[in-house]
């Protein structure tokens, strides 16, 4: 916002409003005494949780008189804001800073801080509470307004948080090659095309950003906008989760459909095969990776987005599979009905998943693309974990925030099956 230096200079002559946010800085020592940790946490949330805004340190409020920032003091005070947006407001808020320079009332050139905060797609909460800007003023959100912001920037709104415009990004940073995908033939309109299928959108001021979907199926790093876009696989020796028994660990990133790749190849890398002859070789896998594919398919369709910053963990032990998915379940689905029900948090994720190949060369998930929509995914789980193991598999809910699926590991060989391979 006014990215021109002469349009935010008249925009300060102008003053406050529910864009801009004018601070002088005075310094103590080394340190920043004006703003206020606390104060200054409470504004940048407001705009957060309100429309775009614009922060710019350096210039009085009151007078509007640019004072200008040191400039050997700038880095101070970027870590000043660094600090605040990370630590002192839940969850962390994203912004942009820009060394400027603008004139005084003298015309001299002063050095300032422009703070970027764009409006987010969650709820922030600051140390005095929850806030947003009216007018040049911010408030704290009365409970009636607060409610309906979080019902308006959770899975209840119109609009599902898949298909909001994800701040700051552009329609560059859907990669073309991942993007093109989804398109069934060249588009002289490509933007158009995206737009139809909500993997662009436009944001309350008319600019095109891509959607939440957009990012978590077209971009390579969707963790960039959505700091839990990812899978956390670790494997463990024995049978306890504790660092110090870490066999393998990774981060497992990109867009979903490769997400589903590479935790099915995690798995595999990780877990034990158990063989013996008979006469033929004979070999049991310690899981079903087609019971692992439907488990992780399901985990990265139909978690919660909107929880900032919860990621898909899934944890290997000697004796069981933990898939932990962020939120609770969708819509008035039960544990005990979720071998039953067909339900989606995220219909566009899902429909777009259902277009990603498997790549399955040997047949062994018995699936050509991820998603089927039929609802055969728990099942299917249920069923093989079953033959393996002898053990079913379970469902837990953990806080009605998190949902827990444990899968056994298969029986170990009798006496008469005589090793592991």
């Amino acid at each position: 916002m006014f990215d021109s230096l002469d349009d935010l200079l008249r925009k300060i002559r102008l003053g406050e409003d529910t864009s801009l946010e004018l601070k002088a800085v005075v310094f103590r020592g080394d340190r920043v005494v004006q703003p206020r940790r606390d104060h200054l946490a409470d504004e940048i949330a407001g705009m957060a949780n309100t429309h775009d805004g614009v922060l710019v340190l350096g210039v009085d409020d009151k007078t509007r008189e640019v004072l200008g920032i040191p400039v050997e003091r700038l880095e101070a005070v970027e870590r000043y804001v660094f600090e605040i947006c990370n630590e002192s407001i839940q969850p962390p808020v994203v912004f942009r800073t820009f060394r400027i320079e603008l004139p005084d009332s003298t015309g001299m050139l002063q050095s300032l801080l422009k703070v970027e905060v764009p409006r987010s797609l969650f709820v922030h909460k600051s140390p005095g509470g929850y806030f947003h800007r009216q007018g040049s003023s911010c408030r704290e959100m009365p409970p009636e307004v607060l409610a309906r912001l979080f019902q308006q920037r959770s899975q209840a709104r119109l609009i599902r948080f898949e298909e909001q415009a994800v701040p700051e990004s552009t329609p560059a940073d859907l990669d073309e090659t991942l993007r093109r995908r989804f398109l069934a033939a060249p588009a002289e309109d490509e933007v158009a095309r995206l737009k139809k299928m909500k993997l662009l959108t436009e944001d309350d001021a008319g600019e095109t950003r891509a959607t939440v979907a957009g990012v978590l199926m077209c971009s390579a790093t969707p963790e960039r906008w959505l700091p839990g876009a990812f899978i956390q696989a670790v494997r463990y020796r024995g049978n306890r989760q504790d660092s110090n028994y870490q066999v393998d660990a990774l981060d497992i990133t990109g867009p979903l459909d490769l997400q589903v790749r590479g935790a099915l190849a995690f798995v595999r890398r990780n877990m034990r095969v158990a063989a013996w002859k008979d006469p033929a070789r004979v070999e049991i896998p310690q899981f079903s990776i087609r019971a692992v594919f439907e488990a992780v398919v399901n985990a990265v369709a139909h978690r919660d987005y909107s929880i900032h910053g919860s990621k898909v963990r899934l944890f290997l032990f000697d004796n069981r599979m933990e898939l932990f998915s962020p939120g609770p379940l969708p819509n008035t689905v039960t544990i005990e009905s979720i071998a039953l029900r067909q339900s989606t948090r995220n219909e566009l994720i899902t429909t777009l998943l259902a277009r990603c190949p498997t790549e399955d060369p040997t047949g062994e998930i018995g699936r050509r693309f991820l998603m089927d929509k039929r609802g055969d995914g728990v099942p299917i789980i249920l069923e093989e974990s079953r033959r393996l193991s002898g053990h079913d598999p379970e469902y837990r809910l953990i806080d009605n925030a998190e949902l827990l699926l444990t899968i056994y590991s298969a029986r170990e060989p009798t006496e008469n099956e005589p090793g592991e391979g």
